[in-house]
């Protein structure tokens, strides 16, 4: 017997979360971005009546003006978007407890075991959940029904906003195999240039290519993606519950101003570190590892990595061997165009167990205080926002960067 696959796809997903607050806004162009006046800006999200004068997702602000002068542009609150995600996910988790998160707004659910109690139709039952969802939360979902995960993503991208799509054994053939050979699952622009070459340019082409010659060409890829085209994919709906933790932990940021001498650099990497930090704590991590990738103006990146003394989620400790990395590698009077800080080898927190140094007795205890001060912190901002409070140093660093900024002219 077949499975029923569910993917569940929130429609404009920031913009939407967005306009609960604004529903005067709701017929008007609206967009999500970044700093407006940043130069690197750029579009995250819009609704509807945006996507009907051409905005796209990640061009910058000035183009997406250019196409729509009325545009209107709010900010990001990413602590809404985990929160709708969570509640979300919670309405899916009425249906069944196989749900796969596959994104912040986006989820496949396997309801093969659960559908006979809700009526026994994949659609009728897909439709149940799109009308929970606008009802409970003014949010809506587009959703795929179909007998694997790869067809079902396909579904839900099929028709959109607010719809649901079969995709069945006897019509994905009709359905699928006309579209660009790009709409598959993992066929990017690289792969796509490839296929073309030849002669595959649809999902058909690809499916009735031969499947070895694909694999000779794409390699294991090929299989897979001729696997995906003939709805031979056969993957588990992995609930979050069991899937693996993160290999990696980082936050990185392109600057408004390029950033010179060690102050500014110092205030910099302490806000990634603090970012990298939290996320660690929430995983229940600690990383034994730092790494940093600095960007010049010219766009050459340079890695570095070390080995910390102890295993760590406190922010001071990632920043500290930060800076130690960028000293090395990096001059003061040298600009930088953006930073990231990566926190790697990771740990559980349970099994991240300290080696005692005797000549350094009191380090212990130093990090235990400094462990509990940061709880303390994430627990303050979960409450009252991110920027409720933060680390001295980057705080008055902060201000005095802008009032920097207020008296020099932009960078180049």
């Amino acid at each position: 017997m077949d499975r029923v696959i569910f993917h569940c796809d929130l429609n404009s997903f920031y913009a939407s979360v967005e306009l609960l607050d604004h529903p005067e806004l709701k017929d008007k162009p609206v967009a999500v971005c970044g700093d407006p006046e940043s130069r690197h800006g750029i579009i995250l999200a819009k609704n509807e009546p945006a996507k009907r004068y051409k905005v796209q997702t990640a061009e910058t602000i000035w183009q997406a003006r250019r196409k729509c002068p009325d545009l209107v542009l709010l900010p990001a609150h990413h602590w809404k978007y985990r929160e709708y995600s969570r509640k979300v996910n919670a309405i899916y988790e009425r249906y069944t407890d196989l749900v796969e998160p596959f994104s912040i707004d986006e989820s496949w659910l396997d309801v093969t075991g659960t559908l006979h109690l809700f009526g026994g139709d994949g659609k009728a039952l897909a439709d149940e959940i799109r009308r929970v969802i606008r009802d409970e939360l003014g949010l809506t979902v587009s959703v795929g029904v179909s007998f694997n995960k790869v067809f079902a993503k396909m579904g839900s991208d099929y028709k959109k906003p607010d719809a649901t799509t079969v995709i069945t054994r006897e019509n994905y053939r009709e359905l699928l195999w006309p579209l660009p050979v790009t709409d598959l699952l993992f066929v990017g622009r690289a792969a796509a240039r490839v296929l073309a070459g030849y002669g595959v340019r649809t999902i058909g082409d690809l499916a009735r290519f031969d499947r070895e010659s694909l694999g000779e060409i794409l390699g294991k890829g090929g299989y897979t993606l001729h696997d995906y085209a003939t709805g031979r994919e056969h993957g588990p709906v992995i609930p979050a519950r069991e899937m693996p933790g993160p290999k990696s932990v980082g936050s990185g940021l392109t600057f408004p101003r390029n950033l010179v001498g060690w102050e500014q650099l110092h205030t910099a990497l302490s806000e990634l570190a603090d970012e990298v930090a939290v996320r660690l704590r929430k995983h229940g991590l600690k990383c034994t590892t730092v790494q940093i990738t600095v960007r010049d103006p010219a766009f050459k990146d340079i890695c570095r990595q070390k080995r910390l003394t102890a295993p760590t989620y406190v922010s001071r400790d990632l920043t500290e061997g930060a800076m130690e990395l960028l000293r090395s590698c990096w001059s003061e009077r040298q600009p930088v165009r953006a930073l990231t800080v990566t926190a790697q080898n990771l740990l559980e927190e349970e099994t991240a167990g300290e080696q005692v140094d005797l000549f350094a007795a009191n380090a212990i205890p130093r990090r235990d205080k400094l462990e509990k001060l940061e709880r303390a912190m994430d627990s303050i901002r979960d409450k009252y926002g991110h920027k409720s409070i933060a680390i001295a140093s980057v705080v008055h660093s902060g201000e005095k960067r802008e009032r920097d900024n207020q008296k020099l002219p932009p960078s180049g």
